[in-house]
């Protein structure tokens, strides 16, 4: 893959992210985290070496250009885009034409998804007292983090191995 081309799906995910980090109303947008997943995943499959980080990169600028006033849009996700990548080299997830291990996917998304849940609860309660502390927020953030890494893993999977295992990535 090009260089040209490695911009475009870079700028191009990363333009997904911003659309539902700004202009789908809250609450919504925190449930689209699964849309924001698959992009993530399928930058870091389709660029390899830190493509979910690149992707997330350019959609919290994106984001934080448009709120500035809301700096932990680009923090929050460039460390996603970050724990993303990490995972899915600890998990040794790879793309290839012939598809890919669609467990290790789910597993890593999990607990990536999980993780920045975890930590973006958590600074803007505990850290920043942004939102209220509370235990049942904190427990649908503990449910709903994993259950989203596991619909956005199986999501992402699914479209790797039924349309996009076939396009050139070889970098």
């Amino acid at each position: 893959m090009h260089k040209a081309e490695q911009l475009i799906i870079t700028s191009l995910f990363g333009s997904v992210i911003f659309i539902t980090r700004v202009f789908v109303p809250p609450p919504i947008d925190k449930l689209l985290i699964v849309v924001d997943a698959i992009f993530l995943v399928l930058g870091a499959l389709f660029l390899k070496k830190w493509g979910a980080t690149s992707v997330g990169a350019v959609g919290g600028v994106l984001t934080g250009l448009w709120r500035p006033a809301v700096p932990f849009s680009f923090v929050f996700i460039f460390i996603y885009g970050i724990l993303i990548d990490i995972s899915l080299y600890g998990f040794k997830v790879k793309a290839t034409n012939e598809g890919v291990n669609q467990n290790r996917l789910i597993i890593s998304l999990s607990l990536s998804t999980a993780l920045i849940a975890i930590i973006s609860y958590y600074s803007t309660s505990i850290g920043l007292n942004i939102i209220i502390n509370n235990q049942i927020l904190e427990i649908m953030v503990l449910i709903m983090g994993p259950i989203s890494g596991v619909v956005a893993g199986y999501a992402s999977s699914y479209l790797w191995n039924k349309y996009l295992r076939n396009i050139n990535i070889d970098t």
